[in-house]
């Protein structure tokens, strides 16, 4: 007996059944947003359909991800056991028919189909003499991808018609679910390698850790980083505002075990005590005006990862308290709530206040503070690592220059400048102003008098000791080809007094040369040169190797 495609009876539906249908698809349409969950989503669908229209049994069968076989996603009437017996080639029974033709499919009476296969077995206990079945695909981009099937959804005194017709829409919206959940599931799978390239170029964007710094500061701060990444007490810096404090939190969270969870971030002087509180633990629905649905806190975000608790020093005393519970006992409860939650997180908290004084004054709570004081270290100021400023300069101009799509460049005066600026903003001023400079300029050469005003002025800025200023830095790099690099004097030359910048880059060439054996290559790596660059260096301030000619060593 072939299965009809077309069904005899034409019969009008009722308006009591219409009134149902429309209320099955109402309710169906609202779980488009459960899309990103395919299987609970699709299981909810035929238990809508069984609630509202009394369906007996349904399944869905799409096709593997291999594309060889029919298995069935989701089912309503079925055991776990009939479910993965469920199994069909791409042209077998019934199922394969429709999949093959891409047409409605019905079966008057399953004991008289030979194409019937009743492989899930959920059959064979029905105590009736005629049972019908009915199956429409499922399109994806007018392709079909699956079956959508019902044993007789409407019953014997309504046409076929109508339980194809409403399949074929219910099939349909299935299609719209599938459709959605591929493109989140694409979308998923881009971020999750973006975010794995983005980790891949940070790692290899600096020397150590993302962060620019070659003094023997900030050695001395990467080799606490390293020392501490691999534990899991909480780590407390200190330090002015400006001076890298977050950057440092990352590098410590990226060194340690847990770089493959979240790193979690939270400016404790950013919100209000009533929002902190729910934005540190989350919350429960109902739990204040507007809390319409439970929300996860920062703290379960970070689980298994590592949370950043900035400007730790301005979290409420009552917040204080919680806090401390969790660096105790790794425990805590949302906002209106009950329940207890439980969560593996390491914290590092940072500060550009005196905790010590905030004890003394009661504002900060003297156990939170000896909790957190386990591991500080201090981040210094930009004024104590001036060795730094032209590296950080040349990182900063080129990247503003590149966002803006300019080629400014710094002439040596405001570059003298800024090597005796006072920087009581540190890193974080010296980047706002280069961006600011770029912004704003339409010369291709930056002088002192274009630097703001507020920087200038002599009673609130120290000037150059030498009270003058040499010949433009880019006048100076475009001779010698080397634009846009300049080496990073180490601390102990600039803390010899008001030297050149000559003189300290020469200093700076030939202590990385000693640190490496002379081997240009690697002192290029730790300057940032090129084997150019350093080259024309070593020629230009007559360096050699101790008891080698110049051009012994160079060719080696």
């Amino acid at each position: 007996m072939d299965p009809l495609l077309v069904p005899a009876n034409t019969g009008e539906s009722s308006a009591p059944l219409e009134a149902l249908k429309m209320q099955a698809l109402s309710e169906i349409c609202q779980l488009i947003g459960d899309a990103v969950h395919l299987d609970t989503a699709l299981a909810r669908i035929l238990q809508i359909l069984h609630d509202i229209l009394r369906m007996d049994r349904a399944t869905l069968v799409l096709l593997d991800q291999h594309k060889q076989r029919l298995e069935i996603r989701a089912s309503y009437g079925l055991t776990f056991e009939e479910e993965q017996r469920g199994i069909y080639g791409l042209t077998e029974g019934i199922c394969g028919q429709i999949f093959q033709s891409g047409s409605p499919c019905i079966v008057p009476d399953i004991n008289s189909e030979p194409l019937f296969l009743n492989r899930t077995g959920a059959r064979t206990t029905i105590d009736k003499e005629q049972l019908s079945f009915i199956g429409v695909p499922v399109l994806l981009a007018q392709k079909a991808v699956g079956v959508l099937t019902v044993d007789r959804l409407f019953g014997p005194e309504v046409s076929f018609k109508e339980d194809v017709s409403f399949l074929s829409v219910l099939a349909t919206l299935i299609g719209q679910f599938l459709a959605l959940h591929q493109a989140i599931d694409h979308k998923e799978k881009m971020l999750v390698e973006e975010n794995r390239s983005l980790k891949a170029e940070l790692h290899g964007r600096f020397n150590r850790h993302y962060i620019i710094g070659q003094s023997r500061s900030m050695q001395e701060v990467f080799t606490t980083i390293e020392k501490v990444a691999p534990s899991r007490a909480t780590a407390l810096l200190l330090g002015e505002s400006g001076t890298g404090k977050e950057l440092v939190a990352r590098a410590i969270h990226e060194a340690s075990p847990r770089r493959e969870k979240n790193f979690v971030k939270i400016n404790c002087a950013a919100l209000p005590e009533n929002l902190l509180e729910s934005e540190l633990f989350g919350h429960e629905k109902g739990a204040f005006t507007g809390a319409t649905a439970s929300r996860a806190g920062r703290f379960e975000l970070a689980d298994g990862g590592t949370i950043f608790l900035d400007e730790i020093g301005e979290l409420p005393l009552l917040l204080q308290a919680k806090l401390l519970r969790i660096l105790q006992e790794q425990q805590f409860e949302r906002l209106g709530g009950t329940r207890t939650l439980k969560v593996d997180v390491r914290i590092i908290a940072a500060t550009n206040i005196n905790l010590g004084d905030a004890v003394a004054s009661g504002t900060f709570r003297n156990d939170l503070y000896y909790r957190l004081n386990v591991l500080p270290f201090h981040l210094p100021p930009l004024r104590e690592r001036k060795s730094d400023i032209p590296i950080l300069l040349n990182h900063f101009l080129c990247a503003s220059n590149e966002r803006n799509d300019k080629n400014v460049e710094l002439s040596q005066e405001v570059l003298d400048f800024l090597m005796h600026y006072n920087w009581p903003g540190n890193v974080r001023e010296l980047q706002n102003l280069i961006e600011r400079l770029v912004i704003l300029t339409d010369k291709s050469i930056l002088f002192a008098s274009d630097l703001p005003k507020e920087m200038t002025d002599p009673s609130t800025t120290k000037t150059p000791a030498n009270g003058s200023f040499r010949k433009s830095y880019s006048d100076h790099e475009r001779n010698s080809g080397t634009t846009g690099h300049l080496p990073a004097p180490s601390q102990d030359a600039a803390a010899r007094g008001p030297h050149s910048l000559e003189e300290l880059e020469r200093a700076e060439i030939e202590a990385a040369l000693t640190r490496n054996g002379w081997v240009q290559a690697r002192a290029a790596r730790e300057l940032g040169l090129t084997l150019r660059q350093i080259g024309y260096r070593i020629k230009k301030f007559n360096l050699r190797r101790p008891d080698f000619s110049l051009t012994s060593w160079s060719e080696r």
